[in-house]
């Protein structure tokens, strides 16, 4: 027996310390719901899971983004819905004038609502935006010259939507922006002053028909690319929040059978420390 260095009470302490330390490591684990608190925990599962998070709040945010272009979108084919109705009932007047049966005050009142058609048009064209964002543009001089017609697509300026997680090719979808107006659309030279000339509008005002619905064609496009693409990136995020989830959540089944027997064993050395510093009180005995 000894006094002076209580060996079986040292080695329970060392135990209890073990316990009790695997104790507070599951007490974080299950309270936190993360098996990898800090790096020390899995230093290589850490890396390739905040990897999985940049990727994840990476795509997360191009959804975002594609909601915004599909309301881009919407937009512009909203506006354009208008223009199609209002180039329909222009059409209407034009086959009206093109009829020999109006006078010159009939003719004089088609003129009217026809200018009345064609400002709204060019409102239209200047003012529909997405926020700040122009969706139309309307041409200078020098882009109308002799055979053009419409619509003409303005290259130059087209709004660019990020709809990926990174920067590479194929991860930015330009909607493309079109030149609209009475001017663009030819709809400057329609007159209804003579049957000979509300003949001749009925060609521009079909031609600006057409060019309107290529036009609504190319949001259309637009919107099926957005919303497929946004479909994708939807499962895709899923799939790498699930496999994200199997790396650095807790599984809670596990943890708490872990953190049962570690509790049972921590008690247990309690037990035995309280035994071991009671050892030497025998030694006492024999002094007695």
């Amino acid at each position: 027996m000894q006094v002076q260095n209580n060996i079986a009470s040292i080695n329970a302490a060392r135990n209890q310390g073990i316990e009790t330390g695997k104790l507070k490591k599951s007490l974080e684990k299950l309270s936190s719901g993360f098996r990898i608190v800090r790096a020390g925990d899995d230093a290589a599962g850490l890396a390739i899971s905040e990897g999985m998070r940049s990727r994840i709040n990476s795509l997360n945010q191009a959804m975002k983004n594609i909601d915004d272009g599909i309301g881009l979108t919407n937009v512009g084919d909203g506006a354009l819905t208008e223009v199609h109705s209002m180039l329909q009932r222009l059409k209407t007047l034009a086959l009206k004038s093109a009829n020999g049966t109006y006078d010159q005050s009939d003719r004089e009142t088609l003129n009217m609502e026809k200018d009345q058609i064609l400002e709204e048009i060019d409102r239209i064209g200047s003012t529909t935006k997405f926020g700040e964002i122009s969706l139309f543009s309307r041409a200078d001089a020098n882009t109308i010259t002799q055979g053009w017609q419409p619509p003409v697509l303005d290259d130059k300026n087209p709004i660019p939507l990020q709809i990926g997680g990174s920067t590479q090719d194929g991860e930015v979808l330009d909607v493309e922006r079109y030149y609209i107006g009475s001017r663009e659309l030819q709809l400057d030279k329609t007159n209804f002053s003579t049957v000979e000339k509300g003949q001749k509008s009925v060609e521009y005002i079909e031609n600006a028909i057409e060019a309107v619905s290529k036009v609504r064609a190319s949001f259309g496009a637009a919107y099926m690319h957005l919303d497929h693409t946004h479909n994708n990136l939807s499962v895709t995020s899923e799939n790498m929040q699930a496999a994200e989830s199997q790396i650095r959540d807790t599984n809670m089944a596990e943890e708490i059978t872990k953190y049962t027997s570690s509790n049972i064993v921590l008690q247990s050395s309690n037990m035995m420390l309280t035994n071991a510093n009671n050892l030497p009180q025998t030694i006492l005995e024999l002094l007695k």
